[in-house]
């Protein structure tokens, strides 16, 4: 009697183990998942953060439009400004005319 009370309780502690094993295996694979994917925003993240910093200061800006734009930029009014939905709206000799003024 006492001989299957101590195998029923090795068997049953056996079963017990391997579930605790499995549930705890499943969060270990769910904890490295979302450990992966806060590495990737993170990664994400900084290099917005980074792009965000260098061209939003007034130095960069200036400097990039000096670099590019200096003789480009043009000053329009609103009302100048139209919508274009097709490419064969464009009218190239307004914008030639619009250039030289």
């Amino acid at each position: 009697m006492l001989r299957k009370i101590s195998i029923l309780s090795i068997i049953g502690l056996i079963i017990l183990t391997i579930f605790v094993k499995n549930h705890t295996k499943k969060l270990d694979e769910k904890i490295f998942s979302i450990k992966e994917n806060i590495i990737y925003l993170n990664s994400i993240k900084e290099l917005a953060q980074l792009d965000h910093d260098y061209l939003s200061s007034p130095e960069k800006l200036l400097e990039l439009h000096n670099l590019y734009f200096v003789d480009e930029l043009i000053h329009s009014s609103r009302e100048n400004i139209k919508n274009i939905s097709n490419i064969e709206q464009i009218n190239m000799k307004n914008i030639d005319k619009n250039i030289d003024e």
